[in-house]
């Protein structure tokens, strides 16, 4: 287990942020990884927070079992499948600096998309995008996913113009992700991340995990649908201009 006061300085307010992320506010949680990649390795850090991201999964989704879009996750798992399956054979060769200047361009373009088509009131609901779209969103998510625990921003773009119920967007992102996270359990395994320091370290931080998680749940559950959109762009574009600023440095500091 790591014992160190720096990396839990990191580590608590990181697995809070994910926390409230997995309790319905999505983007927030985008911050967590290079939070602790500050104290440890980024392939360390990613390996300590799926079993954390796991015991959050099963509060969010007992909370969100009643309220979540099955026909968007029908149209988004296929693809995640394969992106995943993408992200653990290219792992060793795609740039995490890369990944967070796409997901970053996405991310800003389209918050500022959404921002500039609300200016005359607020932006009416769309219908559910296609099996295409479905599939390749949910394929950008999984990859990423993969590759750096950030799948939200895809996933974003694909459902927030639909504008469900904050509780059914939540308990849509909650299952969604939830299954990703299971999903990857294997692929994590085969890369060898699973060490014993690695699982104590998330062991002790799961506490805090599930009660920053419910948290986020009773929070969801207070704020008012318009409220509850602004903040989820605003966090999207915060966590993609993060983004932005990790791949551009990440790329020329190489």
């Amino acid at each position: 287990m790591i014992t160190s006061a720096s990396f839990y300085m990191a580590a608590i307010p990181a697995v809070a942020l994910v926390g409230l992320s997995k309790g319905g506010f999505s983007g927030v949680g985008l911050l967590a990884l290079p939070l602790l990649a500050l104290v440890v390795s980024p392939v360390q850090a990613a390996a300590i927070m799926l079993p954390i991201l796991l015991a959050q999964d099963a509060v969010s989704v007992y909370a969100y079992r009643a309220s979540f879009d099955r026909l968007n996750l029908i149209r988004l798992v296929p693809g995640a499948c394969i992106g995943i399956a993408l992200g653990y054979l290219l792992a060793a060769y795609v740039s995490d600096a890369a990944v967070s200047l796409a997901l970053g361009v996405i991310s800003i373009s389209f918050a500022v998309r959404q921002w500039w088509r609300s200016r005359g009131g607020a932006v009416p609901p769309q219908s559910q995008p296609g099996v295409v779209s479905g599939w390749f969103w949910g394929g950008v998510s999984g990859f990423t996913s993969m590759i750096a625990h950030a799948g939200g921003p895809p996933f974003q773009v694909y459902t927030l113009p639909q504008r469900m119920a904050p509780l059914v967007y939540a308990g849509t992102t909650s299952m969604f992700f939830a299954t990703l996270n299971v999903i990857k359990v294997a692929p994590y395994f085969w890369l060898g991340q699973f060490t014993t320091e690695n699982l104590a370290t998330a062991a002790v931080l799961c506490p805090l995990a599930i009660v920053s998680t419910w948290a986020g749940v009773q929070l969801v559950r207070r704020v008012s649908a318009d409220r509850f959109y602004i903040a989820i762009y605003a966090l999207l574009f915060l966590v993609g201009a993060k983004l932005m600023w990790d791949g551009v440095t990440g790329i020329f500091s190489a």
